[in-house]
Parts: structure tokens; C-alpha cells; sequence
């Protein structure tokens, strides 16, 4: 069984402690822009240690993966949605299957970067 030791440790971590990731990934035409992002699942545990000023972590935390194109005139912008297309998502129940999944879906766990880090405009 996977535990998620796919992506590398701070990419891990960062999820556990609930921070989105982001690939950019190639798109179906050279006018347009991939991206899948990884969103943990928060919890009301979550939302009280927000409100506490900490951080929880949490290694059995449940993904949201989404894998949307942009046109790539528009991604700077504050329209990047429009024209935009959602091509496949899920939700993921653990570590294990997001694994799986990524696999699946021929995406290489070390793409993954912050969103900052990323031309992602979400």
C-alpha cells in the first residue's frame, strides 16, 4: 500500500497541514494552459486551529483534485475563468489513492509545487 511517499516530503507535509498544491500539466491545444491542484479537505478541528493562529496537521485528510484549462490570453487576468474548462476531477479518500489517482492520471507526484510558485490563477 502507498501512503502518498510518492510526492516529496515538504510537498506531503504541506497537504497534511492543508495547503493546496498546483502542476501545470500540458493542455489539449497550444492556445490554452493545464493546471491540477490538490486541495485538502478541511475540518472543523481545521477551522479552529485557524482561529487559534496555528496550523493542524493531519495525515488522514481526504483531496479534492481538480484539472482545469485556461485560455492562455487570459490567465494574468482577473477574467482567467472565462473560456475556462474543468476536464476531470475527484475526490480523493487518503494518501494511498491519491497515489493512485495521480498515477492514473499520468501526472509525476514531483511536478506539484505551491500555488505561488505556480502561473496557476486560482
Amino acid at each position: 500500500m502507498n501512503d502518498g511517499s510518492d510526492l516529496p516530503t515538504d510537498r506531503l507535509t504541506a497537504l497534511r497541514l492543508g495547503s493546496r498544491l498546483v502542476a501545470e500539466v500540458p493542455a489539449s491545444r497550444p492556445d490554452r494552459r493545464a493546471f491540477v491542484d490538490i486541495c485538502p479537505a478541511r475540518s472543523e478541528p481545521d477551522v479552529q486551529a485557524r482561529d487559534e493562529g496555528w496550523v493542524r496537521g493531519d495525515a488522514e485528510r481526504s483531496f479534492r483534485l481538480e484539472h482545469w484549462e485556461y485560455d492562455h490570453e487570459r490567465i494574468d487576468g482577473f477574467d482567467y475563468d472565462l473560456g475556462a474548462a474543468l476536464i476531470r476531477s475527484a475526490d480523493v479518500p487518503d494518501e494511498s489513492e491519491l497515489s493512485a489517482i495521480l498515477n492514473g492520471w499520468g501526472i509525476q507526484p514531483g511536478l506539484f509545487v505551491y500555488p505561488w510558485e505556480s502561473d496557476d490563477p486560482k
